[in-house]
């Protein structure tokens, strides 16, 4: 702490005085920067933020059904080398306001921690203005070809293309993977709302405006206000709304207190953040009643045109979710508590073949899931580099856990970056323990839905016609401009003459520049403000969400109001998507199949069945062994003869052996064994190789590896000294 003055003096109120009077004119001079810098990116055809070069690939406008989304291929730059053999990476943006980009709006980002990896890289970002007409449905449609082109120019890729869906590009993602698997690779979903009235009593009070603004009628009334397009201003407006210190103080005085260092970072997020771009009325209102206010998704509510239902458990490739406990817009219970809604059990994701990951960062906000590059560097580092180990992961829920590099001591010379990924297995009561509603929340957010549905069609029948006839486009046009976050942009640029002497002002003080003394009694007291001002903001957001959530709580909570919309007073849960007799019937068949086929295979099915069987006492996977297997592939011709999803089909099979009869599977191993000795020990070394590639092999899973020793008759040579002791003194003991 600097030494403070305990008396301020002349000197150093005049040291102050001419430091605050140059801080405030070149931070005037950065908000004139940032109103040129706003009106040259709305100006532009495509305007985005991305960091790299770009190739239009695919003009999502040329369609048959046209949409505002493209294609195009993010050129790697100087000293940057892909491997075209590598699984290709999908970037999609979010269109949820503001402008595309932020996928790759720094160098340490998705798409840069994509291509230091060595995959190819691609993006999906989409243009301000809607094309008329086109919907949600159109998007996937249009997202769906867009997958098929990077597959077809991929065709000797060790992969399908894995996909990186951010906040509202996630849920879409989701959607098209439910209904086009087979375009999919691994799915990274990042700070993705897909349980949307899931939350902590008390916490993330966003997943209540819905109900207390009457439901989506107020969004039928934005759009016809904007004569069939609502305006994504909107949207950043409620983001802001969320942290009103942050927005009303904390963002601007951090850049005036700072004004000397912080002007780049400051108009490089102003350029994304101001970026808004509009929605059609109909894209809109879909996201609003069959997702934020209706939770459908989830529910297996949602169809498309031709009736198909979008259920996630058609998902067949692995699905990692990212979300943080410091993110008030997708806290964890919004971004996996859909897994809750769909299964009962970890054996009921099994049976649907999927394969589940989340990480749950401490503290992140919600857009430092994406634009941090400490979280670039670490997360989404270690999931491009390891999204090879994810996609071969046995179907189960996993939790990646992230250990510094500089404290692994066995097997570091299998670790590339900083950190160590592990996927440990979890269970639905870990997913529990983040914090979710009980059976009253879910009456409380059902009976808001169902009120929305019947405000909505009262705002249709006699508001909406009125409306409509009022609001020509030229009048929707100057709503827009008129709205005050455009108008913040707008009022500090180039337009208003009040700014002409700005510049120059400016540029002298940056000549003549004194910054006061960091000592300087003054700028004590000005922090001190600061830190009152922030305060009494905190405690105005505080007071409000607490009346917000007692207001709803009490509203939807009336037993005469849900009585009244129908809503089911003694059902222990609202709604589940439905059971299907037919997956039951080929789940069966499946079985069936796969125990006929126990005793088939050689020494590469013995193995694989061997590995899960060991592994499966560890609890989950470690990269570490995941590049020890790697090694081994490039070291033995025949090892490497096996692609990636031949490998991926391998070890499945061999899962699914294990679980459906694992004293039998174990039995038929000697049978699937070579005769020559020599082929058997060679291996077994390799098994035992990579399994103590993240350790020594101790307790249960040394146990495990002594009696495949003994069914591949090898007892003499196998599990090191120290295992075998442990597992020796636990029988004893």
């Amino acid at each position: 702490m600097p030494k403070q003055s305990a008396i301020p003096t002349f000197a150093d109120a005049f040291a102050y005085s001419l430091d605050a009077w140059q801080r405030s004119i070149l931070f005037l001079d950065v908000l004139r920067q940032r109103g040129e810098q706003y009106e040259e990116h709305t100006a532009q055809t495509a305007p985005h933020v991305l960091n790299y070069e770009a190739e239009l690939v695919v003009d999502g406008r040329k369609l048959d059904k046209p949409v505002n989304y493209a294609l195009v291929r993010i050129i790697p730059p100087t000293g940057i080398v892909v491997d075209p053999l590598k699984r290709p990476f999908v970037v999609v943006d979010p269109r949820a306001g503001h402008g595309p980009g932020i996928g790759g709006f720094k160098a340490d980002s998705e798409i840069g921690v994509t291509m230091k990896a060595g995959h190819p890289c691609y993006f999906i970002g989409f243009l301000p203005e809607p094309v008329p007409g086109q919907t949600i449905e159109d998007i996937a449609c249009a997202e769906a070809i867009f997958l098929e082109t990077v597959i077809a120019r991929h065709p000797d890729s060790d992969g399908k293309p894995c996909v990186i869906g951010n906040c509202q590009a996630g849920w879409a993602v989701m959607i098209l993977a439910a209904l086009r698997p087979e375009l999919f690779g691994p799915i990274i979903i990042a700070g993705t709302p897909l349980s949307y009235w899931a939350g902590v009593r008390g916490q993330y009070p966003m997943r209540y405006s819905g109900g207390l603004l009457g439901g989506s009628w107020l969004t039928a009334l934005t759009s016809d206000l904007g004569a069939g397009i609502f305006d994504g201003a909107w949207l950043v407006q409620n983001f802001e709304n969320q942290n009103p210190a942050n927005t009303l103080w904390t963002k601007q005085y951090s850049h005036y207190s700072n004004i000397d260092t912080e002007a780049g970072r400051y108009l490089g997020f102003e350029r994304w953040w101001g970026g808004h771009v509009t929605l059609n009325a109909e894209e809109m209102q879909f996201i609003v009643d069959e997702l934020f206010v209706g939770n459908k998704l989830a529910a297996g509510e949602i169809r498309t045109s031709d009736g198909t239902a979008i259920d996630l458990r058609n998902i067949h490739s692995p699905i990692v979710v990212f979300c943080s406990k410091g993110d008030n817009i997708t806290p964890p219970p919004q971004a996996l508590d859909w897994i809750l809604d769909l299964y009962d059990s970890v054996d009921e994701i099994r049976a649907h073949g999927q394969t589940i990951v989340y990480a749950v960062h401490d503290k992140i906000g919600h857009l430092g899931i994406f634009v941090s590059a400490g979280v670039a560097r670490k997360e989404h580092d270690e999931f491009a580099s390891n999204i090879d180990l994810i996609d071969v992961l046995p179907p189960g829920l996993y939790e990646a856990v992230l250990e510094p590099a500089r404290e692994v001591v066995e097997g570091r010379d299998l670790v590339a970056g900083e950190w160590v990924m592990r996927c440990e297995a979890r269970t639905l009561d870990d997913i529990r323990a983040l914090g979710g509603n009980d059976i009253e929340d879910e009456r409380r957010f059902a009976t808001a839905a169902k009120l929305s549905e019947v405000n909505l069609a009262l705002y249709r029948t006699y508001l909406q016609p009125a409306v409509k006839a009022a609001v020509t486009p030229p009048i929707a046009e100057v709503m827009r401009r008129m709205h005050p976050l455009r108008l913040q942009y707008e009022i500090f640029g180039p337009s208003n003459p009040l700014m002409a002497w700005i510049e120059a002002a400016a540029e002298h003080a940056r000549e003549n520049r004194k910054p006061t003394a960091a000592e300087n009694p003054f700028l004590a007291l000005q922090e001190s403000m600061s830190r009152q001002i922030v305060d009494g903001l905190e405690t105005w957001r505080r007071t409000v969400e607490h009346l917000s959530e007692e207001t709803f709580r009490a509203v939807y909570g009336a037993p005469v109001l849900q009585a009244a919309l129908g809503i089911d007073g003694n059902a222990e849960r609202p709604r589940r998507p439905a059971r299907s007799h037919l997956h039951q019937a080929l789940l069966e068949t499946r079985i069936a199949a796969l125990r006929a086929e126990i005793a088939e295979g050689g020494l590469r099915e013995a193995l694989a069945r061997a590995l899960l069987f060991v592994g499966k006492a560890r609890g989950g996977a470690d990269e570490r062994g995941f590049e020890a297997i790697r090694r081994l592939r490039r070291a033995h011709p025949t090892a490497s003869q096996l692609t990636l999803p031949e490998f991926k089909a391998l070890l499945r099979k061999q899962y699914f052996i294990l679980l459906i009869d694992e004293e039998a599977a174990l039995s038929a191993i000697p049978k699937l064994l070579p005769e020559d000795v020599e082929e058997r020990r060679s291996g077994f070394n390799a098994l035992r190789e990579v399994l103590q590639a993240s350790g020594a092999v101790t307790g249960d899973a040394a146990e495990r590896l002594e009696r495949i020793e003994r069914l591949f008759s090898l007892e003499s040579e196998a599990v090191p000294f120290v295992a075998r002791k442990t597992a020796r003194e636990r029988r004893t003991s």
